[in-house]
């Protein structure tokens, strides 16, 4: 198959209706369009389920718990990508170690950027990390689309989507147009990031998508000294929260030195040591995911 360019300047020469700037070549079957409202949920072409992970709340880890679970998916066999849906600000690429602008198949679809095996798609490989996206919401709505179903996905048992935090237009976009088969919830164990987990889980059951479960993030520390675990943030706050909402704690992430620097480097916990117990946490979680859908 061959690939092309595709011709993408800023957001003062794009149009609401194709905000990445992809050749007209016809829609394709089955895209919902902003311009009509409510869209009925589509199912993405090749993708047989769709998760969403979601805080609610930035700054609690959960782009490390989306990436680590993606890969761990793959690991037990299934086939998986991700699909960065922070418009404003990706952060996928620098995890998975990838850069530069996806190329365009002779459908005109976006192509994939790809290690470690796990297929992705960002919108900071569409733009510079320096320059900004100042969209208003119906070119975040739109962008969105393209990303979900301008893409040329491969065969994939999982969709993992990185979601924004919040529980704004990217979320109702996503719940409104895409079937998705479940969410998992993110927090760390602080009442401050609570009270947003609780807002997320109640944003889910709104619009009836299936919440599959909570992950403690920073959940303790390990004294690599005398090994002694220290609860810096609370102590089963998220498992309380979880419990009141008919919920599983399916994953209780460490608060782990090791997991952020090897993150910062482009090198996921999964693929650094894939054999540890930090990754066996991960393996959990997607384990929980997979018996769940």
């Amino acid at each position: 198959m061959r690939s092309h360019l595709r011709s993408f300047h800023s957001a003062l020469f794009l149009r609401h209706e194709n905000p990445l700037g992809l050749p007209k070549t016809g829609k394709a079957p089955g895209v919902p369009r902003a311009s009509l409202g409510l869209a009925a949920r589509q199912a993405i072409p090749n993708v047989r389920k769709v998760i969403l992970v979601s805080s609610a709340k930035g700054g609690v880890g959960k782009l490390t718990v989306a990436v680590n679970t993606a890969l761990a998916l793959q690991r037990l066999g299934k086939p998986t990508g991700i699909l960065d849906a922070d418009i404003f600000g990706p952060s996928v690429p620098r995890l998975l170690r990838l850069e530069g602008e996806p190329r365009l198949s002779d459908l005109g679809k976006l192509l994939l950027l790809t290690n470690y095996g796990l297929p992705s798609m960002s919108m900071g490989y569409l733009v510079s990390a320096k320059s900004p996206v100042v969209w208003r919401g119906l070119m975040v709505m739109k962008a969105l689309q393209q990303l979900l179903f301008e893409v040329d996905w491969p065969q994939l048992e999982y969709l993992i989507v990185d979601m924004p935090p919040g529980t704004g237009d990217t979320q109702l976009t996503i719940a409104q147009q895409v079937k998705v088969h479940g969410a998992v919830i993110v927090s760390t164990p602080q009442d401050i990031a609570l009270i947003d987990a609780v807002k997320g889980i109640a944003m889910f059951e709104k619009v009836k998508i299936p919440l599959l479960g909570l992950v403690q993030n920073m959940n303790y520390f390990v004294c690599p000294n005398c090994l002694h675990e220290s609860h810096i943030f609370g102590h089963e706050g998220a498992r309380r929260a979880a419990e009141k909402h008919g919920l599983n704690v399916i994953g209780s992430i460490p608060l782990d030195e090791k997991i952020c620097t090897l993150s910062d480097a482009g090198k996921p916990i999964l693929v650094a040591e894939p054999c540890s117990a930090l990754s066996e946490t991960y393996m959990s979680i997607a384990r929980a995911i997979d018996g769940a859908t």
